[in-house]
C-alpha cells in the first residue's frame, strides 16, 4: 500500500477541538441517516431501532449519534469483544465484522452489531461501528422475543464475531445459513445491507477528515476530546458531597413467575470518582430480564451523565473514573445460558430508575420521577395466509416521562435507556396483517405533581387474518411509578387480550390467554397464541409527579383538563382546582378546596 502523506503537524486549540468534536459526531449521524433510508425493515426505517458510533483502533468510544442509550452505551463491550477475536493486526481495508451474542456483546440477540476498520494509507486510524435490532433472529417464537424462554437457545441464532466481509467481498454463504434459521429472511438481507452501507459511509467521511488533517493529528484529537470529556466529569462530579447513597426498585417478576424481583445500586462518591456497587441485587431468574454487564454498564453511563452533564461528549473519557461492581450471578450479571431477552426492554429502565432514586437522596434537583419503567415490547408475528409468508411485527411503546423540578414530564415518548420513534398506523396496516383500533395517550395517567407526570400510552392492535404469536412485555402494572418530594406516582400499565366476538370463552385451547369480547388483564408478561380477529390492548404507565399537586398553578390545571390530559374531577380532587361551567378557574372556591386539602391530608 502507499505510504500516507500528512500535512504539516499543527498543534491543537479549543477551537479546532470542539471542530473535530462536531465533525466526529456528524460522521456518526449521517451513518445513521443512511442505515434508516436503506433498512428493509420498519422497525429500522421507521422506527430508527438502531444506533451508530466511532471508536479508536483500540477500540474507545470517540463518538456517537444521538440514537439510542442502551445500545450506544454497551457498544464499546461489543467492539472490546470483537477486537480480542479480531486484533487490529487481523483486520484489513474492507472488512466488516458481525456479532449479536449477549454473553460475548451484552446486548439481546435482535440486536445485530457490525463493525469495520478504517485505513488511511496503510494506518488503521479507528472503526465505525452501527448496532441495529432486527425484526427476528430465529428462536421459540416470531421476532424472537418470547417472554417464557428458559435459556438463550431459546432466544434466537447466536453469531459469535466472524468476518461478514473480507477485503471487500461479502461472505454470501454465511448470510444465507444465517437467513435459512430465520422467519424473516427477505427483512434479514435488506437490513443487513444497510449496515454494511452505513459502515462504508462512515468510513468515506472517516478519510476525508484524515486527508484533511492528517492521520497523527486526527488521532491526538480523539485522544484530547476523551481526555476533555473526563476533565469535565470531574468537575461536574463537584455538586454531588462524599458519601454514599442507596436504592432499590422492584421487577414485577421474570415473565415465568410473577413475584417481585429486586434490584439494589449504592453510589460512592470519593476522591476518585464514582463507584456504583449492585451487591444485594436479586440472583439471576429463569425468566429473560437477565440483564448482562454490558446492559448494566450502559445504564451506569446514561444515569451519570444525565444526571452530572447532559451536554457532557459522549466517549470513553465519561467511564474513566467510574467503578462498576455487577456480582456474577445475579440479575445485572448473570452467568451464561441464562435468557436476557428482555432484559433491554425491562430490566434496563428498572437499573436507569435505581440510579436515578440513588441520586435524588443527595441532589433531587437533578433527577426526575420514575417514567413509564419499560420500553413496553409489543411484537405479533406468524404466517400471513394471504401471502404464505411469515410476518414479524415489533413495537416498543412510549409512556410517560417522570416530572422534574422545573417542569413537566412530556407525554406519550420513550425514556431513559431507548429513543426510538413510533411505527406510523399507516405503515402497520400496509405492511402486516393487523389494524390500530386505538392509539393515543392515556387520559389522567400522569403522576400529579406541582409539575405532573407525562401520560402514558395506548395502543390496540386486532390480528386480521391468520393465527398468531403475540408477546407483550411491559412493567409498572402493579408497581407503579413513584414521584418526588411529595409528587404522586403515575398511574399503572395494563395488558389485556378480548377474543373474537364469535368465540366463547370455553372455547379457549388449554394455554391461551384469552377471555371474552372485554379485555382481560394479563400479566404485564406473556406470549401466547392467538386467533384471527383477537385484540390485543397495551396502556403504558404514566410518569411520577415532582413537588405537592396543591402548589400546581391553578391556570396550568385547567389548561390540562381543557387539553383532555386529565380529568375535571381530577383537578378538583387532587390539585383542588375548581372551574366554573365554562372551564374558568373559581379562584376563591379553589383557594377553600386547597385548604380543606391541606387540612385533610
Amino acid at each position: 500500500m502507499a505510504k500516507e502523506t500528512n500535512p504539516p503537524a499543527r498543534s491543537l486549540d479549543p477551537a479546532g477541538l470542539e471542530v473535530l468534536h462536531h465533525a466526529l459526531a456528524s460522521v456518526a449521524e449521517e451513518m445513521g441517516a443512511v442505515l434508516t433510508r436503506t433498512a428493509l425493515s420498519p422497525n429500522i426505517k421507521d422506527r430508527r431501532d438502531c444506533s451508530t458510533a466511532i471508536y479508536t483502533a483500540g477500540g474507545r468510544l470517540v463518538a456517537q449519534a444521538e440514537h439510542i442509550p442502551l445500545h450506544l452505551g454497551l457498544m464499546p463491550t461489543v467492539v472490546r469483544a470483537v477486537l480480542a477475536e479480531y486484533p487490529p493486526g487481523t483486520l484489513e481495508p474492507g472488512d466488516a465484522v458481525m456479532i449479536n451474542d449477549p454473553y460475548i456483546s451484552g446486548s439481546h440477540l435482535p440486536d445485530i452489531c457490525l463493525i469495520s476498520p478504517v485505513f488511511h494509507g496503510d494506518t488503521m486510524l479507528g472503526l465505525v461501528a452501527n448496532l441495529a435490532h432486527h425484526v427476528d433472529v430465529g428462536g421459540a417464537v416470531p421476532g424472537s422475543m418470547s417472554t417464557v424462554a428458559t435459556e438463550i437457545f431459546q432466544e434466537g441464532i447466536r453469531i459469535p464475531p466472524v468476518k461478514i466481509r473480507r477485503r471487500g467481498k461479502v461472505n454470501t454463504e454465511l448470510l444465507k445459513l444465517l437467513a435459512h434459521n430465520l422467519r424473516t429472511a427477505r427483512e434479514f438481507y435488506g437490513d443487513i445491507q444497510a449496515q454494511l452501507s452505513a459502515n462504508d459511509r462512515g468510513i468515506a467521511r472517516m478519510l476525508e477528515l484524515a486527508g484533511r488533517y492528517g492521520t497523527p493529528l486526527l488521532r491526538r484529537y480523539m485522544e484530547e476530546l476523551m481526555a476533555y470529556t473526563h476533565r469535565r466529569l470531574l468537575s461536574a462530579l463537584e455538586v454531588i458531597p462524599r458519601g454514599t447513597f442507596s436504592c432499590e426498585d422492584f421487577l414485577e417478576g421474570d415473565g415465568l413467575v410473577e413475584g417481585p424481583v429486586n434490584i439494589r445500586a449504592s453510589i460512592t462518591r470519593h476522591d476518585r470518582g464514582l463507584t456504583v456497587d449492585f451487591s444485594g441485587t436479586h440472583a439471576q431468574v429463569r425468566g429473560p430480564v437477565n440483564a448482562t454487564r454490558g446492559v448494566t454498564l450502559a445504564c451506569v453511563y446514561f444515569v451519570v451523565k444525565s444526571v452530572l452533564d447532559p451536554d457532557l461528549p459522549s466517549n470513553d473519557g465519561l467511564t474513566r473514573s467510574l467503578e462498576v461492581i455487577t456480582p456474577s450471578g445475579s440479575l445485572v450479571n448473570p452467568i451464561f445460558p441464562a435468557p436476557v431477552a428482555h432484559a433491554n426492554i425491562n430490566t434496563a429502565q428498572r437499573i436507569a430508575d435505581v440510579l436515578l432514586g440513588a441520586f435524588a437522596r443527595v441532589a433531587p434537583e437533578r433527577v426526575t420521577a420514575a417514567g413509564t419503567g419499560s420500553m413496553s415490547n409489543f411484537t405479533v408475528g406468524g404466517m400471513d395466509p394471504a401471502t404464505g409468508k411469515y410476518y414479524s411485527y415489533v413495537e416498543t411503546c412510549g409512556g410517560g416521562q417522570g416530572a422534574k423540578c422545573d417542569r413537566d414530564g412530556l407525554d406519550g415518548v420513550h425514556v431513559h435507556m431507548t429513543n426510538t420513534r413510533n411505527t406510523p398506523v399507516e405503515v402497520i396496516e400496509q405492511s402486516y396483517p393487523l389494524r390500530v383500533d386505538r392509539y393515543g395517550l392515556a387520559r389522567d395517567s400522569a403522576g400529579a405533581g406541582k409539575q405532573r407526570g407525562g401520560l402514558g400510552l395506548i395502543r390496540e392492535i386486532t390480528v386480521l387474518r391468520g393465527e398468531a404469536t403475540v408477546s407483550v412485555s411491559t412493567e409498572r402494572t402493579r408497581i407503579p411509578p413513584w414521584g418526588l418530594c411529595g409528587g404522586l406516582p403515575g398511574q399503572r400499565a395494563f395488558a389485556g387480550i378480548s377474543p373474537p366476538a364469535n368465540r366463547k370463552p370455553e372455547d379457549n385451547r388449554e394455554g391461551e390467554k384469552i377471555g371474552n369480547t372485554t379485555p382481560v388483564s394479563s400479566p404485564g408478561k406473556f406470549t401466547c397464541r392467538v386467533s384471527p380477529g383477537t385484540r390485543i390492548t397495551l396502556q403504558t404507565a404514566g410518569g411520577g409527579g415532582f413537588g405537592p399537586p396543591l402548589e400546581r398553578e391553578p391556570e396550568r390545571v385547567r389548561r390540562d383538563v381543557l387539553e383532555g390530559l386529565i380529568e375535571r374531577q381530577t383537578a378538583e380532587e387532587i390539585y383542588g382546582v375548581v372551574l366554573t361551567e365554562q372551564l374558568a378557574v373559581d379562584e376563591e372556591r379553589t383557594r377553600e378546596k386547597r385548604q380543606k386539602l391541606r387540612s385533610s391530608h
